[in-house]
């Protein structure tokens, strides 16, 4: 019997850890009986008491998982996060949203390229620059403070936005200009091609009439603010074109007033025609002592006797010192310190090379002017439109649909990511 004991004990070594070690594999001898039926009925083989059959345990399946606090309290953020809000932005903007009618208008700023008659005669420039900087101008005009200001001039902008009932999409009771303007830029977008030049407008308006009239008075404005900026620019124009009408004018009457006075002190209209008057009487002289030399030389060689030869000496003489009496006019100045005529006629060119020079600027200047005045007396820039204030007939905003599913992704976002770090946490315990 301690033999058998021994061996049954050897073939079931884990069976002594059945107790301490549940839900692992084990085995179990059963002993049989002769004749003995199984689970299934069948009739069983008969197994001698120094043998056994060895069947192992399959583990025991999990237990059904139960429901947590941090699976109530994930729910009920979910529901307040989530589900509340999403109920509440979406009876917002079905039930109590006013509807937005919009009224677009476009433009673009235009430059006058016809130059006037002055400008195709004369190849002058035009006074115009290009329109692209205009209508950066505008762009940013439209969107600033001082339109708000402007158009609140002419239309009753508080009275048109305050609508009751609505408090997100209305402009509520603070009226103040920082507050409308800020209003503003929500309910009028600007949209600018930078390669075009064109500008599009949109006006939101809880009334299809209201937007109208605030677009209406927005290109009104525009216009305006076009024409401004093409009279200042005009104006400029003038200023500088008379001042420097003025500065030519004032160079050219000096210097005609110092060539007079230069004229009454030298007593000489034309220094030049004076200096060839007195080389015409030099060479006159000198033809004359030509003569006189010849007849002087012939009756030497007919009769070196002769009494004629001291009156030709004696005229000789006289022509030579008249010639030098004009040459020395020309050279040097006289005891009495009058100026000689080189200094004369140096002064004289002086004089008429200022003169020549302010009389082109002068005409130059005047010119100018003129083409300045042309272009004074036709618009050279102005506001085109392309598309008039537009009447709307339905509603194209709020996007309801369009705002709910972004409120609803953001608040889905949000709670998710918050539930993925509140699981982070805890696995870190």
């Amino acid at each position: 019997m301690k033999q058998a004991d021994q061996a049954r004990r050897s073939a079931s070594p884990d069976e002594g850890n059945q107790g301490s070690v549940p839900g692992s594999l084990k085995e179990r001898v059963t002993p049989m009986k002769p004749g003995s039926r199984g689970s299934t009925g069948a009739p069983q083989k008969a197994v001698s008491p120094g043998h056994q059959e060895v069947e192992k345990h399959v583990p025991q399946p999990a237990h059904g998982a139960s429901i947590q606090r941090r699976h109530v309290a994930i729910a009920f953020t979910f529901l307040v996060w989530v589900v509340a809000p999403i109920l509440v932005a979406g009876f917002y903007l079905f039930a109590i949203a006013h509807d937005q009618y919009a009224s677009r208008v476009g433009f673009s700023v235009r430059t006058e390229e016809v130059g006037s008659a002055i400008e195709l005669l004369g190849g002058l420039t035009e006074l115009s620059g290009s329109s692209s900087s205009d209508t950066d101008i505008l762009y940013e005009y439209i969107r600033s403070q001082q339109m708000v200001r402007a158009v609140s001039e002419n239309v009753d902008l508080r009275e048109i936005y305050a609508i009751e009932g609505d408090p997100f999409f209305s402009l509520g009771e603070d009226a103040r200009i920082e507050a409308l303007w800020d209003y503003w830029q929500r309910m009028v977008k600007v949209f600018y091609d930078r390669g075009s030049g064109l500008i599009e407008v949109r006006v939101l308006a809880f009334d299809p009439q209201d937007a109208q009239t605030v677009a209406e008075a927005i290109y009104d404005r525009s216009s305006e603010m076009i024409n401004e900026l093409s009279t200042i620019a005009r104006a400029d124009a003038m200023r500088y074109a008379e001042e420097e009408l003025a500065r030519s004018e004032a160079r050219l009457r000096d210097a005609r007033q110092a060539t007079t006075a230069f004229r009454n002190q030298t007593g000489i209209i034309d220094p030049e025609a004076d200096i060839q008057g007195q080389m015409g009487v030099v060479n006159a002289l000198q033809q004359q002592l030509a003569g006189a030399l010849v007849e002087r030389g012939s009756i030497l060689e007919s009769n070196p006797s002769d009494p004629r030869l001291a009156d030709i000496e004696r005229r000789i003489r006289s022509i030579r010192s008249q010639i030098e009496a004009e040459r020395s006019q020309v050279r040097e100045e006289d005891g009495e310190g009058t100026r000689a005529y080189s200094q004369l006629i140096e002064e004289f060119e002086v004089l008429r090379a200022d003169q020549e020079f302010a009389e082109k600027s002068y005409l130059s200047a005047r010119a100018a002017r003129d083409s300045a005045l042309a272009e004074a007396q036709r618009q050279s820039r102005y506001l085109a439109s392309y598309v008039q204030p537009t009447l709307a007939e339905t509603a194209e905003f709020p996007q309801r649909y369009t705002l709910l599913g972004m409120v609803a992704g953001f608040l889905f976002i949000t709670w998710a990511i918050g539930v993925m770090v509140y699981y982070s946490l805890r696995d870190r315990r």
